[in-house]
């Protein structure tokens, strides 16, 4: 297998500009798609999460102007 990667970039290059393409209801309805897809694939996922990471938020406070 070997790997052409002009010809992968001109291929991504070519998905972008159709999706840009593509009016706001389309996108919005393959954002309802994706979101589907991840709550079926969570769903079937083993529940156990041991081996999952989970990091804690740390709290974001900017820094006050003359600080």
């Amino acid at each position: 297998m070997s790997f052409d990667m002009q010809r992968i970039l001109a291929s991504k290059r070519a998905m972008r500009q159709n999706l840009a393409a593509l009016p706001v209801a389309e996108k919005l309805r393959l954002l309802d798609d994706l979101r589907e897809r991840e709550l079926t694939l969570r769903r079937s996922a083993p529940l156990a999460t041991s081996n999952v990471v989970r990091e804690q938020r740390s709290a974001y406070r900017p820094a006050k102007p003359g600080n």
